[in-house]
C-alpha cells in the first residue's frame, strides 16, 4: 500500500501545477481516483490549497473540479462527488471571497456550477441559491454576506458552512482587506490560459453528445436528419442545375 505522506505531497504537487490544460486535469483526476482509499485526506488537500495559493490557481482548481466528478463517475468512485457536494459552500467562498479580492473568478465559479449542474453532480435550487449568494462580489468592495460573524443566524445555513475557513476567519479578525493587486506576471498568464479554454470550448461546440454506444445509433446523424427539411419542388430544380453544371465542366474537361 502506498504511503499516506507520499501520496498527499505528490497530489499537493499536481493540484499547484494545475493549467488551462486539459491533460493536467486529467493527470491530476486519474492520479486521484488511483489513490481512492486516501479520498478524504486528497480533498482536504485541495481546500488546503484553495486557501493558501493565487487567484488563478483557485481558478484553475475550479475548473478542476468538472473533470475529477467526471473521472469518477466513469469508475464509480462517488466519494469526491459527495465531498464535493458537501463542501460546495466552503469551496466557492474560497474561490470567490466576499472581500472582492477573487472578483475575477466569480464568472468562473458561475460557469463551473453551471456545468456541474449539467452534469447532475449539483442539484438545481443548490446552484440557484449560490448564485444569489455571491452576487455582487464581482466587483471589488463590493457587498458581503448579510449574516455578520457571531450572529444567530450565521451559526445556521450556508453562511456558516462558507465562512468556517481559515481565511474567513482572519478576514473577520482583521476587517476587510485590501484591494489586492496582481502583477504583471499573473495577469498575463490569466489571460493566456482563459484564451486557452475559449479555444477548447470553440472546438467542442459542435459536437453531438451520443447518448448510446449501440453502433446503429449515430446521434449527430439524427440531429442533421431531424434539423433537415422535406424536399421540395424547388431542391429537385436546385439538384438539376447542379447536374448540368457538373456535366459542363466535364465537357470542358474532356475538350482540354
Amino acid at each position: 500500500m502506498a504511503d499516506p505522506f507520499e501520496v498527499r505531497m505528490k497530489f499537493t504537487s499536481q493540484i499547484q501545477h494545475l493549467n488551462a490544460s486539459t491533460t493536467s486535469a486529467l493527470k491530476c483526476a486519474h492520479y486521484a481516483l488511483k489513490h481512492a482509499p486516501f479520498a478524504e485526506d486528497l480533498h482536504s488537500c485541495i481546500l488546503e490549497q484553495l486557501e493558501r495559493n493565487s487567484l488563478n490557481l483557485r481558478a484553475n482548481i475550479m475548473y478542476f473540479l468538472p473533470s475529477l466528478c467526471d473521472a469518477a463517475k466513469a469508475q464509480n468512485e462517488w466519494s469526491y462527488v459527495r465531498m464535493m457536494e458537501r463542501d460546495i459552500l466552503r469551496i466557492v467562498d474560497l474561490v470567490a471571497p466576499e472581500d472582492g479580492s477573487g472578483a475575477a473568478n466569480v464568472k468562473v465559479v458561475r460557469k463551473v456550477l453551471k456545468g456541474l449542474e449539467g452534469r447532475g453532480f449539483l442539484q438545481g435550487q443548490t446552484v440557484v441559491e449560490l448564485e444569489e449568494w455571491i452576487s455582487g462580489r464581482d466587483a471589488v468592495g463590493g457587498p458581503v454576506s448579510p449574516l455578520p460573524a457571531g450572529s444567530a443566524g450565521a451559526e445556521e445555513g450556508t453562511a456558516s458552512v462558507a465562512r468556517n475557513t481559515p481565511v474567513s476567519v482572519q478576514r473577520e479578525a482583521y476587517g476587510s482587506a485590501p484591494t489586492i493587486k496582481l502583477d504583471k506576471r499573473q495577469i498575463e498568464q490569466r489571460i493566456e490560459e482563459d484564451r486557452e479554454r475559449h479555444k477548447r470550448a470553440r472546438e467542442g461546440i459542435w459536437a453531438v453528445q451520443q447518448g448510446s454506444t449501440r453502433l446503429d445509433e449515430d446521434a449527430e446523424c439524427g440531429k442533421l436528419w431531424a434539423e433537415t427539411s422535406d424536399v421540395e419542388e424547388d431542391d429537385y430544380e436546385i439538384a438539376k442545375e447542379e447536374a448540368e453544371e457538373r456535366r459542363e465542366c466535364l465537357r470542358f474537361e474532356v475538350a482540354c
